[in-house]
C-alpha cells in the first residue's frame, strides 16, 4: 500500500472529527492522504469546527483545531488517486462553488473509484451531478436536495450513526458513523488495490 494516494477535500470549518480522523485512520493503513483546500498551499491550514448532538434542534458548534493541509489544491491530477474522501461541516457548502472541485468529483464517479462522504459532505456531489440512483445518506438537514438530486435516501437512526454504500460510494449521516464509514471505505481501496496487483 506505501504510495497508495488518497485525496480528501476541505476547507475552512470542515468538521474536525470527519477530517481528522479519516485522515489518521487511512495514514495508519499506510495510505498517502493528500489534504487540500481552493486556494491553499500545501503547508497551509483550515479551520475546523466540532459539531455535537445535544438535544437543540440542530447541531451545535464549537471552534475546532487548525488541520494541516498536506498538498497544493491547484497541483492535484485527479488520476493519481485511487480514492476521494469529503468530510462535512459547513465547507461543502462553498466548496461546492469551485467548478475545479465539481470536475475533480465526476472524476471519481466516472472511473467508479471509491468515495467517502460523510454528513453535508453531499452537498459537493450534489452539485457535481453523480447522484442519481444513488443511495446515499447525510445529515438530515439536506435529506430534501438529496431526493431533488435524483438519489435515494439512506435513512438515519436515531444516534445519526448510519453508513450505507452503494457501488464505489458510501456514505454516513455524521461523525458518529467514522469507525464503519472508514472500515468500508478502506474496504473498497483495498480491492481496487488488489486489482492493481498490489
Amino acid at each position: 500500500m506505501p504510495g497508495k494516494k488518497i485525496l480528501m477535500l476541505v476547507g475552512d470549518y470542515v468538521e474536525d472529527y470527519e477530517a481528522s480522523f479519516p485522515f489518521q485512520a487511512l495514514t495508519m493503513l499506510r495510505y498517502t492522504v493528500h489534504s487540500v483546500s481552493p486556494g491553499k498551499w500545501a503547508g497551509e491550514t483550515v479551520k475546523t469546527a466540532i459539531h455535537d448532538f445535544e438535544k437543540e434542534q440542530t447541531y451545535s458548534e464549537k471552534p475546532g483545531h487548525n488541520f494541516l493541509l498536506t498538498a497544493t489544491f491547484d497541483k492535484v491530477d485527479p488520476l493519481d488517486y485511487i480514492g476521494l474522501v469529503i468530510p462535512g461541516g459547513r465547507s461543502p457548502e462553498y466548496l461546492r462553488l469551485n467548478e475545479r472541485v465539481l470536475k475533480i468529483v465526476q472524476h471519481f464517479f466516472i472511473t467508479n473509484k471509491p468515495v467517502a462522504v460523510t454528513c453535508h459532505g453531499p452537498q459537493i456531489l450534489i452539485a457535481a451531478g453523480v447522484l442519481r440512483g444513488k443511495l446515499c445518506t447525510g445529515y438530515p438537514g439536506i435529506k430534501p436536495d438529496l431526493l431533488l438530486a435524483g438519489a435515494i435516501w439512506g435513512e438515519v437512526n436515531e444516534t445519526l450513526a448510519n453508513v450505507y454504500r452503494d457501488g464505489n460510494l458510501v456514505s454516513a449521516a455524521s461523525w458518529r458513523g467514522n469507525p464503519e464509514w472508514i472500515r468500508q471505505f478502506a474496504g473498497l481501496i483495498a480491492g481496487i488495490d488488489s486489482l492493481l496487483g498490489a
